[in-house]
């Protein structure tokens, strides 16, 4: 059951082939086939067309959707073949009128809902042994490239006309919005100064040229492209490990009621206090006998509580960060038994190389990367009846901060913490990092210090002792502490609180995927402000116009 809510501008990320407007999904095999043939009338907002199959949110939910129907309910698949069903356009990228009439907000985060997107097709790739290919059928332009740039590989018919280009700069004073910089440079090893001219003209690169300057890995004639196409999922199909005789799980709708100032699933609840300017995310811990054979799993199917809790809290933190963009600060508690979550955990690693359960742990760690990169603050509450533990303590260990109750003439209901096997890298962060690695830089006698007590209950004192808690204030100062944290915190500008943590979370080592989300964000979300890109007579806002932009000259 998913009860919706009646505000018309509120964004649903859940969807299904039925509703599907945008991408056609085919199965033959161990090869799907998503086929991009954007309904140009379909868009998630009045105001553009989707014309040259140019994408909106809405055409991404979308993809995300089918994504991971087949990451769950096809395990048979190994190769997914991206390619176009208009003639001579695979993508032309987002719908620039969508961008110039969408405000700020809209657009920063319309970015990263596509850069996750994308990230996810990589990480399936390094993870779950699902590959992807990238038939690019006609021209193929911004984030249209950008698509194909995150596939392992890209084909690119060679008729003549069909190109590849990044135009964002030369048309429309932006950056190419999902990892295209970046993802040429340390995907592709694109040589700089082709890069730069391949970044800052318009006409884009065809065939041969496109080949040798690696923005494409092969080219076919138009006689043959079909052919090689097949050839090469198949030979990817190969080294895949993905089982061709698996049973597949189906993705059945959330349980779920949107309310007013709620969010209401079965395992994790939010709770908005307008007036305070927060939200509280509850997530609470399996109950009762939870299956533990890969028989008992497999049966439990969509309703096995893992993969439950990944698609809720993953709901929640997109439907927050999309729709409720006055509630900066999140509380972050749970609720249950640390020896569920324990069982939990342990079932997890006994069957990680099971598909149904590497798939789950996939989801998992998608959607905690999710809360990393959300620009909120956050801040864990470890209270009576928390179950910070595990892969619940990841959580809290996702958090800018950490506040720990003690309760030092009550030790019986005194809250506990507890480290586990998977806080040491089953849910590494964008980084490759697990978050007890970032926590302490890596040092290892801090982290040796924490394998210590894996398996142990701590309490507030204790946890605090090895760094694993921000603070453990005792019953009388506990209320007091998060009142006035949570007062100060919700009182400082948003746009700093959103750089500050963005750089605090991120601290160590960088690759492709932070650069995409720390560099080339912070980048394209100053360019979306100025005036050369948004204002009056703006590169964005005059395309399509027969108007030239008018810019600034100044270099800032």
């Amino acid at each position: 059951m998913s009860i919706q809510p009646s505000n018309p501008q509120t964004v649903d990320y859940q969807t299904h082939p039925s509703r599907y407007h945008h991408w056609k999904l085919s199965f033959e095999g161990p090869v799907a086939r998503l086929t991009a043939d954007f309904d140009e009338n379909a868009g998630l907002r009045p105001g553009y067309k989707l014309k040259l199959n140019s994408y909106d949110l809405g055409v991404d939910i979308e993809l995300n959707d089918a994504i991971n129907r087949i990451r769950f309910e096809h395990p048979e698949v190994r190769t997914v073949v991206m390619t176009s069903a208009k003639e001579k356009v695979f993508c032309s990228g987002a719908n620039i009128f969508m961008l110039g009439v969408s405000s700020h907000a809209w657009k920063v985060n319309f970015c990263k809902f596509t850069n996750e997107t994308r990230n996810g097709l990589e990480d399936s790739s390094k993870y779950s042994g699902l590959k992807f290919l990238a038939a690019v059928n006609g021209a193929c332009a911004g984030g249209g490239y950008e698509l194909a740039l995150a596939c392992d590989e890209i084909i690119l018919i060679d008729d003549r006309s069909s190109a590849v280009s990044l135009p964002e700069v030369p048309l429309l004073g932006v950056l190419p919005g999902t990892g295209g910089l970046t993802r040429i440079t340390d995907k592709r090893h694109v040589r700089h100064d082709l890069a730069d001219i391949f970044c800052t003209t318009t006409e884009g690169v065809r065939g041969q040229k496109a080949k040798d300057w690696r923005l494409v890995d092969q080219i076919a004639k138009p006689a043959v492209f079909a052919q090689k196409i097949q050839e090469r999922a198949l030979q990817l199909a190969a080294a895949s490990d993905r089982p061709a005789d698996g049973k597949g799980v189906e993705l059945t709708p959330l349980n779920r009621v949107v309310q007013t100032d709620a969010l209401v699933y079965t395992h994790v609840e939010v709770r908005i206090d307008r007036s305070k300017r927060t939200a509280s995310f509850l997530v609470k811990a399996p109950q009762g006998t939870q299956p533990d054979t890969i028989e008992g799993i497999e049966a439990a199917g969509s309703q096995w509580y893992p993969l439950v809790l990944a698609r809720e809290l993953e709901d929640a933190i997109l439907s927050m960060r999309t729709n409720e963009l006055d509630i900066g600060t999140w509380l972050i508690k749970t609720q249950g038994a640390i020896s569920a979550v324990q069982a939990m955990d342990d079932s997890l690693l006994k069957h990680q190389a099971h598909w149904f359960v590497r798939e789950t742990i996939g989801a998992l760690r998608r959607c905690l990367s999710r809360l990393d990169v959300s620009s909120r603050s956050l801040f864990a509450l470890i209270e009576p009846d928390s179950c910070f533990a595990g892969t619940f303590l990841e959580l809290a260990l996702a958090c800018d901060r950490s506040y720990h109750l003690a309760l030092p003439d009550d030790p019986e209901h005194a809250p506990q913490i507890m480290v586990s096997d998977t806080n040491f890298g089953l849910y590494p962060m964008a980084t490759g990092q697990s978050r007890l690695g970032r926590r302490f830089y890596d040092e290892v006698p801090a982290l040796e210090a924490v394998r210590a007590k894996a398996g142990q209950l701590l309490d507030a004192d204790a946890a605090f002792a090895v760094g694993l808690v921000t603070s453990n204030p005792d019953d009388i100062d506990y209320a007091d502490e998060i009142r006035i944290a949570i007062e100060e915190r919700v009182a400082m500008s948003p746009d700093a609180l959103t750089g500050l943590e963005a750089n605090l979370r991120f601290n160590g080592q960088e690759n492709m995927f932070t650069r995409i989300f720390g560099r080339l964000t912070a980048w394209q979300n100053w360019i979306f402000q100025r005036p050369n890109a948004v204002g009056d007579k703006g590169a964005l806002k005059v395309y399509g116009k027969g108007e030239r932009a008018a810019f600034d000259w100044n270099r800032v």
